[in-house]
């Protein structure tokens, strides 16, 4: 099969001749129909390339084999997955390609009434969110939202880049637990990121943005998600954090000029891939030990998500459709590097559906 695997002298090459691997125990052999990109694979190929490996991490397809123990799918089945490819322990993990294996339990069926090009963009938004929010060193909120409290927290939760791929989905994975969801973007995303459910939305390029929150909130705001991750947006969210202090979970290592400047702000940050359960394979600060309790977080999350799908609770965040197949990405990888794409998701189609 063709695949877009890591290059030897570095970023992603084509590859006409990868092996079609046989389902293992828990997964389903897919049926590429659509892959989508992510600011992960042009970090990943960037920082910590394995030559030979398949890259990718979102795509949706169709299933045509299933692996031993696997009962939730069966052939034919729709299905979006998440995965995390140029993996150094399996090589074979990874999205772009034109078969690709997916977990059982981080996957959902797709509604009739989604296109898998629509859902091949919410595998890794639901599980980046949803370690985010909900668990450690994110922000452990319960979920759903106990209503007991009402009187002893604030159900404010603020998602700073609400316009992103993972800041739209944190604003519905929120709503749908309960809480209230307020976000930081420019004025021109601010009917996008209401249309997904924030309360309220703030101008992050105002000097008094962080100021403008703490009113809003009555100086009670103790969860921040930042989706964004850079000095002057962790300041911010900082000074949008109640007197009392809170929580600050981000994507990115956070920035140690601004992490002690409130002892009463806990600060950390996530890596995606621990959602596997297996310990995270990368260099220096980005490697994480094995963490099973998240394994078995994603399990529940993507059967709720696969419920809130089918009620509509949540979709998946704007598209921008790229031609090209597989060959293309490396060009649509550099537009992320680059900061090119803005309030959308890009997506390349592999087949019709």
């Amino acid at each position: 099969m063709k695949a877009l695997v890591g290059g030897e002298s570095g970023g992603y090459r084509l590859a006409d001749d990868f092996d079609i691997t046989d389902p293992k125990p828990g997964t389903m052999l897919c049926r590429v129909h659509a892959v989508a990109l992510s600011p992960y694979d042009a970090k990943i190929v960037d920082y910590s390339n394995t030559p030979g490996a398949v890259g990718g991490c979102d795509f949706a397809g169709i299933v045509v084999a299933v692996g031993e123990g696997v009962t939730r799918f069966k052939v034919d089945d729709r299905v979006l997955a998440v995965t995390f490819g140029l993996s150094a322990s399996d090589k074979t993990a990874g999205a772009f390609a034109e078969y690709a294996l997916a977990t059982e339990d981080l996957s959902c069926h797709v509604p009739d009434d989604l296109s898998l090009t629509q859902a091949s963009s919410m595998g890794l938004g639901i599980a980046t969110a949803g370690l985010a929010l909900f668990q450690a060193p994110g922000l452990q909120l319960a979920m759903p939202r106990p209503k007991s409290a009402d009187r002893e927290r604030s159900a404010f939760v603020l998602v700073s880049g609400g316009a992103t791929g993972t800041g739209t989905m944190a604003i519905q994975l929120l709503k749908s637990a309960g809480y209230t969801p307020l976000v930081t973007c420019s004025p021109v995303n601010k009917a996008l990121c209401e249309s997904y459910g924030a309360a309220a939305c703030f101008d992050y390029h105002s000097a008094t943005c962080g100021a403008d929150i703490r009113e809003y909130t009555a100086n009670r705001l103790t969860s921040v998600f930042d989706c964004v991750t850079d000095t002057p947006t962790m300041k911010m969210c900082y000074e949008a954090i109640g007197s009392s202090g809170g929580h600050y979970v981000a994507l990115e290592s956070t920035s140690p000029i601004i992490k002690y400047t409130r002892r009463d702000v806990r600060a950390d940050w996530l890596m995606a891939p621990s959602i596997l359960g297996t310990p995270v394979e990368l260099p220096g600060s980005y490697g994480r030990p094995s963490t099973p309790e998240h394994r078995q977080f994603g399990s529940g999350l993507f059967l709720l998500a696969e419920k809130w799908l089918q009620e509509g609770a949540i979709k998946n965040h704007p598209l921008e459709i790229r031609k090209g197949g597989l060959a293309s990405i490396p060009t649509y990888v550099n537009d992320l590097r680059l900061g090119n794409v803005r309030a959308k998701r890009q997506v390349v189609p592999l087949l019709a559906g």
